[in-house]
């Protein structure tokens, strides 16, 4: 008898055991009692809390938060928190789903035998971000410092790996404001990049070289006594590629763009500002800058405001590790002053499309490197004939789907709308007759294909005789009313 009470006592036991597994592990208790176990430690700890704001008293962006940002979305750990956001992915990885801190959400990260808990938290009433640090307070005194030095390397490995997304920011005008910081920002997804650019092989080498140059040069600045930064003057017609070029070189660099809209701003002190709250590792755009410098301008923003952005001391204080970026039309207008060595290092001018750029626009648009019709297009360039690379990459992009609609169609462009208007018709004579009516056809009866761009302005220019006409009406019966 005793030994079949054993017998069932055993068996008990494992049915006691498997049921409270299946009521630990199937229900959730073991959560829990991990929390009350949670809660009971918290009683017997004292802990210290140290915040890292996204925002210094200066509404400066605060590096550290941005490092300990990347850190903490990279930990294993938010996938077990209570409370968990689910993003889409950004740029190039819009299908991925992404992790990110809840303001509720309290996550765990050990290190080195100790626990370490973080949280999100959101101020009023600018709603600014910070991230908490809870630590015990014995542990405190000997982990901090190499935990903060463990965030730093993770944190730059995931920069160095490209896992950091790019921001373009842009400043809104006081009103929109309403305090906290001047700057608004977006996810920086342009897809540009310097084997896309058309531009001369030579160039783009010799740019990639120096700024890659530049992104080790940190020490080398700092023995001359300079400010670690590169300035850039990009000086060129409308639709020559200047912003594409910006974004090819935020990509390369992997910096964030601030685009400074010189009309926003209140006056040379606001400029100052503006620049005081950008970060390292960032591209610092004012575009046509020219506009803002003529006589007749509008801005609050003086030319001394301007140069002081430049060079000035504030610009030597707040512009390390950054690159300034300023376009223009032309500079021929521009006081040689402003642009002296030691303000903008390099100038770079956009022409127009010739044909070395034509050839790589065709690679890049409609994924040919070589075509028959090329010569012709040659032939049309030697005559000083050209159009934006812009006007030109928008008719292939609407005869993508031909190749060789779409050459025919930036032929007929080019004779009709180009630089050397005057010469169709010796251009018309050496290429040949057939050739001509061809390439006239192809451009304006290409069915679903985009016309030249002479169409587009005769487009325009219809609705600006039709207002005219009314215009003209109106004003010849109020004369008779009168």
């Amino acid at each position: 008898m005793t030994r079949y009470n054993s017998i069932f006592l055993v068996i008990l036991s494992v049915v006691v055991v498997f049921v409270i597994r299946w009521l630990l592990f199937k229900t959730g208790l073991i959560h829990a009692f991990k929390k009350l176990f949670r809660r009971v430690q918290d009683w017997c700890h004292v802990y210290q809390f140290l915040r890292v704001p996204e925002f210094n008293e200066s509404m400066q962006r605060n590096q550290l938060y941005r490092k300990v940002s990347l850190y903490l979305h990279s930990l294993p750990s938010i996938e077990d928190a209570d409370f968990t956001n689910l993003i889409s992915g950004s740029g190039n990885n819009q299908n991925d789903i992404v992790l990110r801190l809840d303001p509720n959400q309290t996550i765990e990260d050990p290190f080195l035998g100790a626990t370490l808990f973080w949280f999100n938290q959101k101020t009023e009433p600018n709603r600014i971000s910070s991230f908490v640090l809870k630590i015990r307070k014995t542990d405190k005194r000997r982990i901090l410092r190499p935990y903060l030095r463990h965030i730093n390397a993770v944190a730059d490995e995931l920069e160095h790996q490209g896992k950091r997304h790019l921001r373009l920011f842009m400043n809104a005008a006081v009103s929109d404001g309403g305090g906290g910081t001047r700057w608004r920002s977006v996810p920086f997804t342009h897809p540009a990049t310097f084997e896309t650019m058309a531009m001369e092989k030579d160039l783009k080498n010799k740019i990639r070289s120096d700024l890659e140059s530049f992104l080790r040069a940190k020490q080398y600045y700092r023995k001359l006594g300079r400010a670690w930064r590169r300035s850039f003057l990009l000086y060129g017609p409308s639709g020559t590629g200047k912003s594409s070029f910006v974004a090819a070189m935020a990509n390369f660099l992997r910096y964030d763009v601030y685009d400074v809209d010189v009309s926003k701003v209140r006056g040379d002190s606001d400029l100052k500002f503006l620049l005081m709250e950008t970060t390292a590792k960032s591209i610092v755009v004012v575009e046509d800058l020219d506009r803002f410098l003529e006589p007749e301008s509008e801005s609050a923003v003086t030319a001394s405001g301007i140069q002081n952005f430049m060079d000035g001391i504030l610009s030597a204080c707040c512009g390390e590790e950054r690159v300034m970026v300023f376009t223009m039309n032309s500079k021929e207008c521009v006081d040689p002053n402003l642009l002296r060595p030691g303000r903008v290092d390099v100038h770079i001018h956009f022409p127009v499309c010739d044909f070395s750029a034509f050839k790589t626009l065709a690679s890049s648009y409609l994924g040919v490197r070589e075509h028959k019709l090329f010569a012709q297009v040659e032939e049309i360039f030697r005559h000083g004939v050209s159009l934006s690379p812009a006007e030109i990459g928008e008719l292939m992009i609407a005869n993508r789907n031909s190749p060789s609609r779409a050459i025919k169609s930036v032929i007929g462009a080019l004779k009709s709308d180009g630089d050397g208007r005057g010469l169709g018709d010796v251009i018309g004579r050496q290429i040949g007759g057939d050739d001509v009516d061809k390439a006239t056809e192809g451009a304006l009866c290409s069915g679903d294909g985009f016309s030249t761009v002479k169409d587009l302005r005769k487009f325009y220019g219809f609705f600006k005789l039709r207002n005219a006409r009314r215009t003209s009406q109106q004003s010849n019966s109020l004369a008779h009313d009168r």
